[in-house]
């Protein structure tokens, strides 16, 4: 997503509405991370929106929200709890009444704009849902619950939300630099592409997001929505996750998967998942590979503009990992051949693995972040400029790599910095 000037501000009249709702029934204690203080009333409807004030009193709208679409998981009780409620008056004055210029993007959930709180200085980005778009109230509860109970550097972090009559908006910290994919594909001639060591930082953070979601959560959870556009980036292009409506509580006891039908972007998505409708975590291993590919070759995961055996991305690079002599042809010539030769061999045994057909011959994510941590910490990776080669051509540092190849079944311990 690009990043355009905001010209709207939110006004005196927000901070009365806030003050007015002081005496309202409280919808839940807990802080909105270091942001602002959460709103402690109930909303009300516009005056062009019905609102059943009746069962408002009893439930607070997001609550009825969950109800509506059945949402029957054990946290639901903490809904919103720790997310600030906004009246859609305020987020109107924070985009200018959603000026195009505060526009930032647009997918399955709804446009995306940038938005400014006068009273705390604040930038955000607020997600307005479209009532006719692919994913709808379901989406917005769980990505509500999911980021309410959601603690993580690597975690885009949910300021607050609208739910307002038939409004429905979620704010979010503002993420300065976009999604990944506006900086590896299709680059305007004035954005220069990322370095091999930036690649490999935003891996391990993405990673390093994904096990938390996997490992670290009082319930764990599948994300299934991984893919590039839903991989933010702050300053120093520290990257987080976002977008969390397709979420999914993972597997417990005995289970081994969570049966639900298909959801995901084509491309990502991985073939057992999308056969069986069986989810697991190892599916959410597979599309973190898909992007991991991405990083390295910079191709998209599906490219209806190449010919038609490269058009999608594990398709064309499954015949290339069987031998090691293909790796240097698949490296983005943007990179203009800096990268780490060993580095190289490394991050794509990881993707290979990660995107294995067999559900259980991918990695779990804690090795992965492992492997990963290890990439990125390898600063002075770049000593040498190799030149864009053919899958057949002559590798002459062979044997000073790490002994393994990208049809390894273990992710190779790390090595000494020496090279």
């Amino acid at each position: 997503m690009g990043c355009f000037s905001c010209t709207g501000k939110s006004s005196k009249k927000s901070k009365e509405g806030k003050r007015d709702n002081k005496n309202s029934k409280k919808q839940g204690g807990g802080g909105g991370g270091d942001q602002r203080q959460p709103s402690s009333g109930t909303l009300s409807g516009t005056p062009n929106v019905n609102v059943n004030k009746e069962e408002d009193s009893k439930e607070d709208q997001l609550s009825l929200d969950a109800h509506t679409v059945d949402l029957k998981d054990d946290d639901t009780s903490t809904i919103g709890k720790k997310a600030q409620t906004f009246k859609f008056q305020e987020l109107v004055d924070a985009t200018g009444n959603f000026n195009p210029s505060c526009f930032l993007g647009e997918g399955g959930f709804g446009k995306v704009y940038k938005g400014h709180f006068s009273d705390t200085n604040q930038e955000v980005a607020i997600k307005q849902l479209d009532p006719d778009g692919v994913q709808g109230i379901r989406e917005f509860v769980v990505e509500v619950l999911t980021l309410s109970l959601a603690d993580h550097p690597n975690l885009v972090k949910l300021i607050g939300y609208c739910a307002e009559g038939d409004q429905r908006l979620l704010v979010y910290e503002y993420m300065p630099l976009g999604s990944l994919e506006n900086h590896l594909h299709d680059l305007p001639r004035d954005r220069h592409s990322l370095n091999w060591n930036l690649r490999m930082k935003i891996a391990a953070g993405a990673a390093s997001g994904l096990e938390y979601l996997h490992e670290k959560m009082k319930t764990p959870v599948i994300y299934r929505d991984l893919k590039c556009s839903n991989i933010l980036l702050g300053e120093n292009y520290h990257p987080k996750l976002s977008d969390f409506g397709l979420a999914k509580v993972g597997p417990s006891g005995d289970n081994t998967h969570v049966s639900t039908r298909v959801m995901g972007t084509h491309g990502y998505c991985a073939p057992d998942y999308a056969m069986t409708g069986q989810l697991t975590f190892k599916s959410d291993i597979y599309s973190f590979g898909v992007v991991l590919l991405e990083l390295i070759t910079g191709r998209k995961a599906i490219d209806p503009t190449r010919d038609r055996k490269e058009r999608n991305l594990v398709g064309w690079a499954r015949p290339l990992f069987k031998d090691r002599k293909n790796f240097p042809s698949m490296v983005d010539p943007l990179l203009k051949g800096q990268y780490p030769r060993r580095g190289l061999y490394q991050a794509l045994a990881i993707a290979a693995m990660c995107v294995q057909e067999e559900p259980s011959l991918r990695p779990k994510i804690c090795d992965v972040v492992l492997a990963l941590n290890y990439l990125a910490t390898q600063s002075n990776f770049v000593t040498h400029v190799y030149p864009v080669q053919s899958s057949q051509s002559n590798n002459p540092s062979h044997s000073r790599v790490n002994r393994f190849d990208a049809t390894s079944r273990q992710i190779p311990p790390p090595r000494s910095k020496s090279n």
